[in-house]
């Protein structure tokens, strides 16, 4: 549910300081009759204009209901969240993957919503929509333009109140299908995708509620019944089980009007308890292994702690961060920087029931990688902190850190509901921000030095090996532990009641109609150039007193010789390491006492360096960007070190189908021995002749003033940024040169090229060709929208058919993509093994069809409407911001091209779109490329009556 260090759930969102707020809520202060009959307020929390926090007020209704609504009238959206506090810990032995299978079922339609109308109502309405699943609490929620809100309960309490009247064995099946796929894809054809589930056997006792996968067993799916099904919603979805938090560009007292009239007459469910919370242990070290599809031996060693929110969750968090967060923690000191290691890790991650204290290692191969000496090289680590301790900066590096993820997380409506709606569900309180800060800040040494005590020194743990196929031998330690099974409970459930039928008041069937439409904001854009050319687009946000640099520089991967692929990766990765000044370590002990990220990169045709900042810090941490830019380093040490974990790091990800389909599929359509065609982290024969020597003349070549550009959004004016650049402009260099991509084509179209992945779970299908280069209001644009009825929505006909209707998918998509000077049309998905010739005839299938005869009115209709609409959401957060000044500047874009880009959406004709598709998606033309078991797959693909060639 959390964590500040690794930015994920609860704690991620916590948003606010000790001066909030709260208003208690009493029968003096409280004007009832203001509220819907039924409505109750709860409390009231304020935030000052000069503080960090969530406003929000908090209301239940009469069938326990808890309804958080938080106004923010910055973007012109809404986002609304239904969390019920079920999950895979409500599950009982034998019977798990019911609350994962319902995320999957709830959008399957209800008694007023048709089959397959939720996507399409939410994409329509120029939204985006999900759900998730983890042991604790589900999920669903919605982020619309403000005008589409009242829609959105419409549809959220229609599945809350009549889910069950709609839920047929047809659907059932289709959706226990699509949950294998996923299992299949994020699971099985994943390298170490089942790690998380092994481990949690062998930490938790036999039948606690976390031993068992969120996503369920497979055994346990098969065995479901329709009945259980519906037994399951029954119990655990009722109104008095759930929050409903809204935030965003909302009327208070109309939203709470729609809540009642939507909700409240929803009778509540069973009486629900929470959990028990039963400390876990261990008798003794615990070691279990597996082979798998890697490269790469892995270590990971866990021992149980408390659980989230308890008084020592805080203190095992700095515990963790200072074994192993980052570049300045003991085991990467004693495992990565001395090559041991390729990367490494602590983390405390927390679970409403239960925290564990972990550690992980992927061993380098080059010194051994026998496991066994990880396990030791770690525990020495241990060892050695028990006597170096807690130092002051440790407790200030900290609290930095948790201030800065605490601002960086108010950027978004979606993050602010998050908090509240996981603070109320596990806490009973939204208002959790200013404690958080308060426990955190309390930390002392002496906290850490007695959880380290109490919890971790000498204390029994689960020691896990992976290794790959046929390397038993490198495991740390011969298995110890075999895990036990219960019996299967007879019931899905227990403390099921007589549910009360929902009686509504008004015809459940209209959909409401939408307001009227809000007014789009769109940046407000300044631009300059410094004294030496560099070009700087930038826009001044006020939401959150931070700032978000990025430079640019054209080249890249496109900048090296195909013989020397993986140069511009690995040249981005030595400037994060030292400068001439600074070793590594302390650099980044630097950036961490100020709360800042510098990212160098390289992608495909750009490197990139990526600041964040808390604007107080700014200056700072622009000092450390120009060091490490300016006076990189480059010691041979950290050479051999970085190269050898790119190395790895590329042979780990040639064990995965779909980074095999994604490189396999550009060297089809450019060449496996040009640049286009092989993958920006290189090949195993470029990266083994990579010399220092190569670093330093890529440097020289790409990290020049002529070839960059920077994007700044930021609570600061232009006049107050420039100034802050003005270490940049000392900065010089010609522009990079770009070799032109050869038009040649390198591979038969009409053909299926198949690599082989020995026993794997699931296909990886490309189908596609070159096709058009990047334009904002051309051909390319035109192209995107042509495709969106076809591979661009969920609800598309492609993904419809295949994941929906057959069950052979978890999704299925395509699209155009392009840059300046190239562009790809692409269909893809990961599909079940033994029905991976189905479902490449499927895609020919839909193909052929769309392009003979097109998309309906209908169809057309629908784009207009999603895509217009879904521009209120475009401009949110920085990053969204950045993102839309960056493609402005790269393609040198008229500041309002989104305008002209509405224009053409409303005024394009079906017959134009129609001959777009005649002409662009020629099935003909195009390859098929199929990563996969081939003793399985390639009897199917001879059925399909193309040539076949094996790579």
């Amino acid at each position: 549910m959390k964590k500040w260090i690794l930015a994920v759930a609860i704690s991620a969102a916590i948003t606010g300081c000790a001066s909030e707020q709260t208003n208690p809520i009493n029968e003096s202060t409280l004007n009832q009759a203001a509220l819907p009959a039924g409505v109750k307020l709860i409390e009231q929390v304020s935030v000052a204009d000069s503080e960090i926090g969530i406003p929000y007020n908090k209301y239940q209704l009469a069938n326990g209901l808890t309804v958080i609504l938080h106004q923010d009238n910055s973007d012109p959206l809404v986002h609304v969240d239904v969390t019920y506090h079920v999950g895979s810990a409500r599950e009982l032995a034998g019977r798990s993957g019911f609350a994962h299978l319902f995320e999957h079922m709830m959008f399957q339609g209800s008694q007023n919503v048709g089959d397959e109308q939720h996507f399409k109502v939410v994409t329509e309405a120029g939204g985006t929509l999900n759900g998730t699943t983890n042991s604790d609490r589900t999920n669903y929620f919605e982020t619309v333009p403000s005008n589409q809100l009242e829609k959105m309960l419409w549809l959220e309490s229609d599945r809350m109140g009549f889910f069950l009247p709609a839920l047929t064995s047809e659907k059932f099946e289709v959706q226990r299908e699509t949950v294998k796929n996923e299992r299949a894809q994020r699971v099985d054809n994943r390298p170490y995708g089942r790690l998380g589930e092994r481990f949690a056997q062998a930490l938790y006792p036999v039948g606690h509620p976390y031993s068992w996968p969120v996503i369920g067993w497979p055994e346990d799916l098969e065995r479901a019944s329709l009945d259980d099904v519906k037994h399951f919603f029954q119990r655990w979805y009722g109104p008095n089980n759930a929050t409903l938090t809204i935030g965003g560009d909302i009327n208070q007292q109309q939203t709470l009007a729609w809540v009642n009239k939507y909700f409240g007459e929803i009778p509540a469910g069973p009486e629900v308890e929470s959990a028990p919370k039963t400390p876990v242990t261990l008798d003794k070290t615990r070691y279990i292994s597996m082979e798998d599809k890697v490269h790469l031996p892995l270590l990971y060693i866990g021992m149980p702690t408390v659980y989230a929110g308890h008084p020592d969750e805080a203190a095992l968090d700095l515990l963790a961060n200072i074994i192993g967060g980052g570049q300045t923690s003991l085991l990467y000191k004693n495992l990565v920087k001395e090559g041991y290691a390729v990367q490494s890790s602590v983390s405390h991650p927390c679970q409403e029931l239960a925290c564990q204290f972990t550690l992980y290692a992927l061993a380098n191969p080059a010194r051994g990688a026998k496991l066994a000496d990880l396990e030791a090289k770690i525990t020495a680590s241990i060892a050695e902190f028990e006597q170096r301790g807690v130092t002051d900066e440790d407790l200030q590096k900290v609290k930095v850190q948790f201030e800065a993820n605490t601002v960086f997380n108010l950027q978004s409506v979606k993050g602010k509901v998050s908090t509240l709606a996981a603070n109320q569900t596990f806490y009973g309180n939204p208002n959790m921000v200013g404690k958080d800060l308060e426990r955190y800040s309390k930390v002392t040494k002496e906290d850490v030095m007695r959880v380290f005590k109490q919890y971790i020194k000498d204390k029994p743990t689960v020691v896990m090996s992976i290794v790959p196929e046929g390397q038993s031998q490198l495991i740390a330690h011969a298995d110890n532990f075999t895990p036990q099974t219960q019996p299967i409970a007879e019931d899905a459930v227990t403390g099921l009641t007589e549910v009360e039928q929902v009686k509504s008041s008004f015809d459940r069937s209209v959909m409401p109609q939408a307001g009227d439409a809000p007014q789009l904001i769109v940046p407000q854009l300044w631009s300059s150039t410094l004294s030496n050319g560099i070009e700087i687009m930038g826009t001044k946000t006020t939401e959150t007193p931070t700032a978000e640099l990025v430079i640019y520089l054209d080249g890249g991967h496109r900048a090296v010789p195909a013989e020397k692929a993986g140069l511009a990766m690995l040249t981005a990765n030595m400037m994060n390491e030292s400068s001439t000044k600074r070793t590594t370590e302390e650099l980044a002990h630097a950036l961490e006492l100020l709360g800042s990220t510098v990212n160098f990169n390289a992608g495909e045709s750009q490197s990139y360096i990526k600041i964040s900042s808390l604007t107080k810090n700014l200056d700072e941490t622009l000092a450390i960007v120009t060091e490490r830019l300016f006076s990189p380093g480059f010691v041979a040490a950290d050479f051999e070190r970085v190269k050898q974990q790119q190395l790895q790091i590329l042979q780990q990800s040639m064990t995965n189908p779909s980074y095999i389909a994604s490189n396999g599929f550009s060297a089809l359509l450019y060449g496996k021995n040009t640049v286009k065609g092989t993958s920006s982290l290189g090949t195993v024969e470029s990266i083994s002749a990579l010399t220092l020597d190569d670093v330093k003349a890529f440097y020289q070549q790409q990290y020049t003033a002529g070839s960059a550009q920077m994007v700044m959004v930021s609570d600061l004016s232009q006049q107050q940024v420039l100034p802050k650049l003005a270490g940049f402009t000392e900065w010089q260099g010609d522009k990079t040169p770009i070799a032109p991509i050869n038009k040649r084509i390198y591979a038969q179209p009409a053909t299926i090229y198949l690599i082989d992945k020995p026993d794997a779970a699931q296909s990886v299908i490309n189908i596609g060709k070159r096709s058009l280069t990047f334009d904002a209001t051309g051909e390319f644009f035109k192209a995107n929208l042509m495709n969106y009825p076809l591979g661009g929505a969920f609800n598309s006909r492609i993904n419809l058919n295949l994941r929906e209707d057959k069950g052979y998918t978890y999704g299925a998509r395509s699209g155009f993509s392009g840059q300046e000077d190239s562009g790809e049309f692409i269909a893809s998905a990961s599909v079940r093994s033994d029905v991976t010739g189905p479902a490449i005839s499927e895609f020919i299938t839909e193909i052929k069809a769309y392009q003979q005869s097109g998309m309906t009115e209908a169809e057309l209709e629908f784009l207009k409407s999603s895509i217009t609409q879904s521009q209120a959401l475009d401009f949110e957060t920085p990053y969204q911001k950045a993102g839309f000044i960056r493609k402005i500047q790269r393609y040198q874009l008229d500041h309002h091209y989104t305008t002209e880009q509405t224009k053409i959406i409303n005024s394009i004709s079906q017959a134009e779109l129609n001959s777009l598709a005649k002409q662009k998606l020629d099935i003909d033309s195009m390859v098929i490329l199929v990563v996969g078991d081939k003793n399985t797959i390639k009897p199917q693909l001879e059925t399909l009556g193309y040539p076949i060639v094996e790579l």
